[in-house]
């Protein structure tokens, strides 16, 4: 099994992105993170399997944010400017256009039900399998899959919405 550290190296950013999605705040997905690895040192020695490591990283991760959740009361929507900063800068067309369609985007997903938005950002934007994000969310394959469809024709509404529109 590999080091903590080359864990820690390896997956910082996906969890960290993924917290900060969630929680629309910088300073509480870094505070998530350290509690995501705190658990995972704490556990580690529970994982047998090395090609499990992403997904329970993902479901500690999880479980760390639902239970801020919990503790706070309810999820306070923060600012998007970290996202905001993603965009390719080509030219200055290309970064408006961008922009504006990055931000429908972003307020489309902040829109979904929570269950959609983690789901489809589980499969399309970490790349985790059907069974990888349905074990992350806690949640059966078929529940799963019915969030991610939803999600998904959320999105296909609105792309269709945006093209009719240009």
């Amino acid at each position: 099994m590999r080091s903590l550290d080359d864990i820690y190296r390896r997956y910082m950013r996906d969890i960290y992105r993924y917290l900060l999605f969630l929680c629309h705040d910088h300073h509480t997905a870094e505070d998530l993170v350290q509690e995501t690895f705190t658990r995972a040192y704490l556990h580690i020695e529970s994982i047998d399997d090395t090609d499990r490591i992403k997904r329970w990283l993902f479901r500690v991760a999880h479980n760390a944010f639902i239970d801020r959740i919990r503790r706070e009361g309810r999820v306070s929507l923060g600012e998007t400017e970290y996202f905001e900063q993603l965009w390719d800068r080509e030219t200055p067309e290309s970064l408006l256009l961008g922009k504006e369609a990055g931000e429908e985007a972003l307020k489309l997903l902040e829109e979904l039900p929570e269950p959609q938005r983690r789901a489809f950002l589980l499969y399309h934007h970490y790349e985790c399998s059907y069974a990888e994000a349905s074990e992350i969310m806690g949640i059966g394959l078929s529940l799963y899959k019915s969030h991610l469809f939803r999600a998904r024709q959320k999105m296909k509404a609105y792309t269709e919405r945006r093209m009719r529109r240009e």
